[in-house]
């Protein structure tokens, strides 16, 4: 039981890429500003600002909530020196965004703390908080962003040596953010050693080609009708954070907070499925993809309509078939990971060993929130070994992502039995 939560070097390996990735991005948006100024481009130069001081400040949000929370539980003590000064100062380094990149800082001192010998389950605690953290920033800054290039690629008909660094780095943070969260979903799973890096590509794989002829046809409709590209979002975002509220999330420990994340949850959805609610999911699955696909065949119909054919004629329809067969490819390949990648059983640890076990965990939210299956597991608690630190944020997804949605709500881990989903 204790190898699951096993600190690896390609956990180590992943934190380091995900640094590469931070100061790569941002390096790259630095780049980009800088062009768009040289260039007269105030406009875009603006939005492309405000995407990213807006992410920061709202990845930045949940940081501090999580972390601040993390503190009041009892137990808990600062390993490292760096994170010794995100207790004692750490309102001051999120209010000038300097709280993700000290998050970094204390996983790599963490994880190389556990691969000297050290306990595993503070570094694994810490990754997994920022597994979720890069995810929220993929959907709020880098696919925003990606959709802005593109949209500027299509409008100028012509690709600048930086718009197509900063669009292949959008696609690297994308990959990077989606293969770290479900390596961190996997963590805890028993069978995680059977689950090879095949899974974790088709993971990757169909959510990339689900959200390619997303963000292809906000792009496209945007080279049209650019003004009316923020009222679709608008719009298109509350009914969405409706649907959020609707159905009784509870991730947070505060009702603000709540708040907070179904308008993360909203963002998400413009572009991705999220799975949020407790019980079957496979009507509000079809009901979102069935939704999302009108609207972009709204969105990719409108263009085609407007769009200039002198210009857009020599590559319209590679393109359309193009975002349709990549759209069809991602539900195949979703299709086949839930049918040979998606674990069937969750097996319980044996009754023996169980007994001896107690769980002790940083209490941060017992609700729900995944990508896409849930169960409630809290009238029987999952069991780890007393030296573990589970992280009960990401617990909470894996339980929702590798549950049945068909189970009953008061069902504990005991021979629970997992469904495929769309």
């Amino acid at each position: 039981m204790e190898d699951r939560f096993k600190y690896s070097c390609l956990d180590f390996f992943m934190t380091l890429f995900g640094v590469i990735s931070f100061f790569f991005d941002l390096g790259a948006d630095i780049w980009t500003a800088v062009e768009f100024y040289l260039e007269g481009d105030y406009h875009w130069l603006g939005v492309q600002l405000s995407l990213f001081f807006l992410s920061s400040v709202l990845v930045h949000i949940f940081s501090w909530i999580w972390f601040s929370n993390d503190t009041l539980e009892p137990g808990f003590k600062s390993e490292t020196r760096t994170e010794g000064w995100m207790v004692k100062y750490g309102l001051v380094f999120h209010i000038f965004q300097l709280g993700l990149p000290l998050r970094y800082m204390v996983a790599i001192e963490l994880g190389r703390m556990a691969l000297k010998g050290g306990q595993s389950g503070h570094a694994i605690y810490r990754t997994c908080d920022l597994s979720m953290l890069r995810l929220f920033e993929t959907f709020s800054e880098s696919t925003p962003q990606l959709t802005l290039m593109v949209y500027i690629v299509i409008q100028n008909n012509k690709a600048e040596i930086f718009l197509c660094v900063k669009i292949a780095l959008c696609l690297f943070a994308i990959t990077g953010s989606v293969v770290d969260y479900h390596r961190s979903l996997r963590s805890f799973l028993p069978e995680k050693s059977k689950l090879g890096c095949s899974s974790s590509i088709i993971y990757f794989l169909w959510n990339l080609l689900l959200i390619a002829p997303r963000v292809g046809a906000v792009a496209l409709f945007t080279s049209v009708f650019p003004p009316y590209i923020a009222l679709h979002f608008l719009l298109l975002w509350a009914a969405l954070l409706f649907w959020a509220w609707a159905q009784h999330t509870d991730f947070m420990d505060s009702g603000s907070g709540e708040w907070l994340y179904r308008a993360m949850v909203a963002l998400i959805w413009y572009f991705s499925w999220f799975n949020v609610a407790e019980g079957k999911t496979m009507g509000r699955s079809l009901i979102y993809h069935t939704f999302m696909a009108v609207d972009s065949s709204i969105l990719l119909g409108t263009w085609y309509w407007y769009r200039h054919p002198l210009v857009t004629d020599h590559y319209v329809l590679p393109l359309l078939l193009a975002l349709l067969a990549s759209y069809l490819l991602g539900l195949l390949l979703k299709t086949i990971y839930y049918k040979l990648f998606h674990p069937k059983i969750w097996q319980p640890l044996p009754e023996s060993e169980e007994s001896n076990l107690q769980m002790r965990c940083l209490s941060i939210s017992e609700s729900s929130d995944s990508l896409d299956i849930h169960v409630d597991f809290r009238s029987g608690p999952t069991v780890y070994p007393s030296t573990v630190v589970v992280n009960k944020r990401m617990r909470t997804l894996a339980n929702n992502f590798y549950s049945s949605a068909s189970t009953p709500r008061n069902l504990t881990m005991n021979g629970i039995e997992m469904d495929s989903l769309v």
